[in-house]
């Protein structure tokens, strides 16, 4: 069986030895425990990309192989990073509440602890009382729990009511943005619970480890996200190789015939959409650590614009498609935002990479939509010797940017 299934996605072993020459190269590179030639911001880069491509795969599974174009599933991401900051901020703060008690006469009690640790974190926004919200933001097990249960129950619960409803197309991805939308309002508030606008910082120091050094704790959280993401990756690959895969191909090109031949349609969407939620917070999870702060603003609906834009240029329908156009698409932008690219003067104006970025990424798309459907992940289809589908009149299914005719045959 294991042999049958690595024969089928020869890719996997591919990709995953890639992606162990790139965690040794880096390591080796960081400042940490080598060279010193990949700076410690670098490495966090590199980490945050690696969670990236993770939600980019989720991404695929969903929109690629299940034709559900969610426009929601950063929020996701958003949630399960709030989560994870929820412990980080409390258990930072009562270490620095600590010993700041300590200078006192009499010992502190739990609760003037509990006190300060809430005064310091929501003073910001005029409150001095823990929300009910960060119950359990004392407890790491608990937290990482809620990280993964919280935003597969939001999604669960979205799902249910769309999905049920027979809610597809773009209506669909309405619905999903109007959810993030919501979302991101929502955290907004400063009574939210969540500090508002000024969100949670301070989260890429990792409490009851002692102080080590920033260059050790962001190669931990990069070695964490490279594993992450191979088991995301296989995990995936043995979901869309089997049956589950073929039925969620087929609700994808034709899914009244999929119905009509006795398949809970809504069943595997809503177990999609759930499962890839939880993927995308574990993205979260280890994302937010490696960047320090997160706010309401990492939840706006452009965010998850910006995971399909990484899917359709990395090319939908495949997983290495997914981790391309995600790695591609942020080092680009890290390289022409981050003030690496020299301006152009032309006289008249000043050619800004930093303002034309987002322009430049536009246009990047829509090529990739009218000239290349398959992506950036059509090349390895040829240097694989994969061809394009000969329908001859009788279409396998509506979606050009898929391997069809691959998927007809297995």
């Amino acid at each position: 069986m294991t042999k049958g299934f690595l024969a089928k996605n020869p890719s996997i072993l591919i990709f995953l030895a890639a992606l162990a020459a790139f965690t040794l190269l880096v390591t080796l590179g960081s400042e940490a425990l080598g060279l010193s030639f990949i700076s410690t911001s670098m490495v966090k880069t590199l980490g945050k990309i690696l969670c990236l491509c993770l939600v980019a795969l989720a991404m695929d599974l969903v929109w690629g192989y299940a034709g559900i174009l969610s426009l929601g599933h950063m929020a996701f991401f958003a949630v399960g990073g709030y989560m994870i900051g929820m412990w980080l901020m409390y258990a930072r703060t009562e270490e620095i509440v600590i010993a700041a008690l300590a200078q006192s006469p009499l010992p502190a009690t739990p609760e003037e602890i509990r006190q300060g640790i809430a005064t310091q974190i929501f003073g910001v926004v005029g409150a001095s009382d823990f929300p009910p919200i960060w119950a359990f933001a004392h407890s790491l097990p608990l937290q990482l729990i809620l990280a993964l249960a919280v935003p597969g129950l939001l999604a669960l619960v979205f799902g249910w009511l769309a999905f049920r409803s027979r809610v597809t197309g773009v209506y669909l991805s309405i619905l999903t943005q109007a959810m993030t939308l919501a979302l991101s309002l929502y955290l907004f508030q400063n009574d939210s619970g969540l500090r508002g606008n000024n969100g949670l910082s301070g989260l890429q120091n990792i409490p009851g480890i002692g102080e080590p050094s920033q260059a050790a704790v962001s190669l931990w959280l990069f070695w964490a996200s490279a594993l992450a993401l191979a088991c995301g990756y296989v995990l995936l690959a043995w979901l869309v190789s089997g049956k589950l895969g073929s039925v969620i191909r087929a609700i994808r090109d034709d899914e009244q015939r999929v119905r009509f031949l006795g398949y809970s349609v809504e069943s595997y969407k809503l177990f999609l959409f759930t499962l890839t939620a939880i993927l995308a917070a574990l993205a979260g999870v280890l994302y937010y650590p490696q960047a320090g702060i997160i706010n309401p603003a990492e939840l706006a609906p452009i965010a998850s614009i910006y995971l399909a834009v990484w899917v359709a240029i990395g090319g939908r329908g495949r997983l290495y498609g997914a981790v391309i156009g995600a790695a591609l698409v942020t080092l680009l932008s890290s390289w022409f935002t981050g003030g690496r690219v020299p301006d152009i003067p032309l006289g008249f104006a000043t050619l800004k990479w930093v303002d034309w970025w987002l322009v430049l990424l536009g246009f990047g798309f829509v090529a990739v939509t009218l000239f290349a459907p398959q992506g950036v992940g059509g090349l390895v289809d040829k240097l694989q010797g994969l061809r394009n589908p000969d329908r001859k009149g009788a279409p396998l299914g509506p979606d050009d940017g898929s391997l069809q005719e691959k998927e007809a045959v297995e």
